[in-house]
């Protein structure tokens, strides 16, 4: 019987010795946040000292989730596994309804950037999207504004699609890929956002040299970072802050010029109407030549 009762009280003076205390506040829950591929060379560190500085600024831990493409950051959002995530302007404005804008990213002081139309260097003749008829072009993804829909939207204006235009087209899934296709002769052209071709300019200009910008779309609003509905109105309001005073030290601002960014400002949907439209009218053309039910 003491036996007994003696491993009672030690199971018993476990449970007390592992247990929080009754009024130790429960941990709280991580932030979780969502990207597709940044065009760093060291992601991995960044990402690291990123992570580090939201978690100190915020008070809270920090999760970065990545993916290879849009869809699969939207489909995360919806399923409640995301509550932030770094999004381009095309799938936001397809989605605004189901999500809340938290920041817009400066570039050159401005919350813009373009589409480039970029060839291989060695190509001399070729001025504009017309030039590139038959011939081989590089996407970047689906769901991007300057990798996708807008040459999209080009084309449909004069009622063709890639697929009637060009001989082929492929989808590299990353921007930076899709420079690498064009400067290694696998496309005869791309679309690319005017941000990475830069700031790839200025870290491999051995890369970017080997391709010609042709033509640039007019500007649209910077990819946002957007939140769930999801997220409370406290994690909101402490994450846009965060971001938002990157800008206004030493370590923000030295994260904020490895990303090629100014720093976040406050953004609205009226600042992607430009690309709302775009999809408006590419949708309607898609429905119009889809073949009709009998």
């Amino acid at each position: 019987m003491r036996k007994v009762s003696c491993f009672l009280l030690l199971l018993l003076g476990f449970a007390f010795a592992t247990s929080a205390p009754a009024d130790s506040p429960p941990a709280e829950p991580a932030i979780r946040i969502g990207l597709t591929a940044v065009i760093l060379d060291d992601q991995p560190a960044f990402l690291n000292a990123w992570r580090v500085y939201l978690e100190r600024n915020m008070g809270r831990p920090v999760i970065f989730t990545q993916r290879g493409t849009y869809r699969e950051i939207l489909e995360l959002l919806r399923e409640g596994k995301l509550d932030f995530a770094w999004l381009c302007g095309y799938p936001y404005v397809r989605n605004k309804e189901q999500f809340r804008l938290v920041a817009v990213p400066l570039y050159r002081g401005e919350p813009l950037y373009h589409s480039y139309l970029i060839v291989p260097a060695s190509d001399t003749k070729t001025l504009s999207l017309a030039g590139l008829s038959g011939k081989v072009f590089a996407f970047s993804d689906p769901d991007s504004n300057s990798g996708y829909l807008y040459p999209e939207y080009l084309l449909a204006k004069k009622n063709l699609t890639p697929t009637s235009f060009f001989f082929k087209s492929f989808f590299t899934w990353t921007h930076r890929e899709v420079v690498e296709a064009v400067a290694l002769g696998l496309a005869h052209g791309g679309a690319v956002d005017s941000y990475v071709w830069d700031t790839l300019s200025r870290t491999h200009p051995e890369l970017t040299s080997k391709t010609r910008i042709v033509a640039e779309s007019p500007q649209f609003a910077f990819p946002p970072i957007i939140a769930s509905r999801s997220v409370s109105m406290s994690d909101f309001k402490a994450f846009q802050t965060v971001l938002f005073s990157m800008e206004e030290n030493d370590e923000g601002t030295s994260l904020l010029d490895k990303l090629n960014l100014n720093g976040f400002v406050y953004g609205n949907a009226s600042l992607y109407a430009n690309i709302a439209d775009m999809y408006r009218f590419v949708e309607k053309k898609r429905i119009n030549a889809a073949p009709q039910g009998h």
